[in-house]
């Protein structure tokens, strides 16, 4: 019975089953195999019994190994006895100079490894439509909004660019900590490695490299959670960037602005009882499931903090942790990724917003001309404030209440006006931006 929604109705099935109690044992078995064969290597056991574990390790079965725990109430030891069932003579020599946790956080590392390609994979794929969105809107003048209110133009494609730009820097942070996440470690009960003698160094090094992952330099009983802490800093980092576009989605979507719009079906239901609904579902399930991703950053911290050598206070919240954010990390890139594949955008809304406030929101254009043509800046932008709000209490266009101050009308004409007050004409350099921002980061989606 499934009790977790993760379980059914949020994850995708490549995530689900990177941290399924199944692949978690694969990974244990794998790292008991790469450990006999680094012992082999180093002499510390007979190479035939590495070949006879590597060979029937594989055969080991979950079942039997919780049918062991329920009697000795040890998980890893369960397993070691569950494979040394299937190993024969060689299941004597299986985790020799091993402690529970260098096959643990092992495991760990090869699964944090499939965990991050899977995310790169798909923030490669979110780059990719954010790319091909900002292109093709990237001269689809827009009202800006600061504070909730219209300012001066934008365009649609430099805010797919900026978070473009933003996806981008997540894949170069997921780089980055990639070779520090993805580590394993044999150092023994307390990080000595007391137990393989001298040569402990070199058996942990042919281990990690037969694993193909990285080594710690130095450890206790555990892997520093430091490291742990970063990838569900880059989870939370992730899953607000993701949030932060549904906002913005939910926002323009609101009935009064009615910019955009999430893809609906044709048999979809918005409402249980108002049929007219077209609801912003998805991008509201991604801002509400990014608390949760973020709120695994606080546990991942404190379970850094564990007494002496070891304690046991950071098992049963990486248990949930773990799985839980990752599942839910990679389910919010993938349902964005739809979400925006299928975003449709009202450009007559979108033309009709620009124009909502008869040009109050190009002031500024104004004013700069103006400043430009010898007015002093200050006095241009008391002028124009006064302007602004005659126009904005008496509900007039700005171009009439400015066509009134004969001290400004000296300066320009009604007919520059009407060509300062044309929006289109006031993006700067966004189109080059958003052109900069394709040109730079397509190559990484090819």
């Amino acid at each position: 019975m499934a009790v977790h929604p993760i379980e059914h109705r949020y994850g995708t099935p490549e995530m689900r089953a990177v941290w399924s109690e199944e692949h978690r044992f694969s990974c244990i078995v794998a790292v008991e195999v790469a450990l006999a064969r680094a012992l082999a290597i180093h002499g510390l056991i007979p190479e035939e019994a590495a070949r006879q574990i590597e060979s029937c390790a594989p055969l080991a079965s979950m079942a039997r190994a919780r049918e062991i725990e329920v009697e000795i109430g040890h998980d890893v030891m369960a397993i070691v006895k569950a494979i040394s069932e299937v190993c024969g003579e060689a299941g004597s020599y299986l985790h020799y100079g091993a402690t529970s946790n260098d096959m643990l956080d092992t495991a760990t590392a090869l699964q944090l490894r499939e965990s991050l390609e899977l995310i790169e994979e798909k923030l490669l794929g979110l780059l990719r439509i954010l790319l091909e969105r900002a292109d093709e809107t990237k001269e689809l003048v827009c009202a800006g909004r600061t504070h909730g209110q219209i300012g001066v133009p934008t365009t649609y494609g430099l805010r797919f660019a900026i978070w473009a730009a933003e996806v981008a820097r997540h894949l170069e942070r997921l780089r980055e900590l990639r070779p520090r996440v993805v580590v394993g470690k044999l150092t023994g009960a307390v990080g000595t490695q007391a137990a393989l003698g001298e040569k402990g160094a070199e058996v942990q090094q042919s281990m990690m490299k037969l694993l193909r992952i990285g080594s710690v330099e130095v450890s206790n009983q555990v892997i520093q959670r430091d490291r742990y802490a970063e990838y569900f800093f880059l989870l939370a980092n992730i899953a607000t960037t993701l949030d932060k576009i549904a906002i913005s989605i939910r926002t323009l979507q609101r009935t009064e602005i009615g910019e955009v719009e999430e893809a609906f079906g044709k048999k979809q239901v918005g409402s249980s009882t108002m049929p007219h609904k077209r609801n912003p579902v998805k991008s509201e399930q991604i801002s509400g499931l990014a608390r949760i991703v973020r709120a695994a950053v606080e546990p991942a911290l404190l379970n850094n903090t564990l007494w002496d050598e070891r304690d046991l206070t950071n098992s049963s919240p990486e248990r949930i942790l773990f799985p839980e954010a990752s599942i839910l990390a990679d389910h919010l890139l993938a349902t964005m990724t739809r979400v925006l594949h299928g975003l449709v955008i009202r450009k007559g809304k979108v033309k009709a917003n620009l124009g909502l406030l008869g040009g109050i929101n190009m002031a500024e254009a104004v004013m700069i001309e103006l400043t430009g043509r010898g007015m002093n800046r200050q006095d241009a932008h008391e002028r124009i404030r006064c302007a602004s709000m005659q126009a904005y209490e008496e509900g007039l266009p700005l171009i009439e209440v400015l066509s009134r101050d004969r001290e400004l009308m000296k300066h320009i004409s009604r007919e520059e006006l009407e060509l300062i007050l044309t929006p289109e004409r006031y993006i700067g350099t966004a189109v080059r931006q958003v052109e900069r921002v394709v040109a730079r980061l397509s190559p990484l989606c090819s």
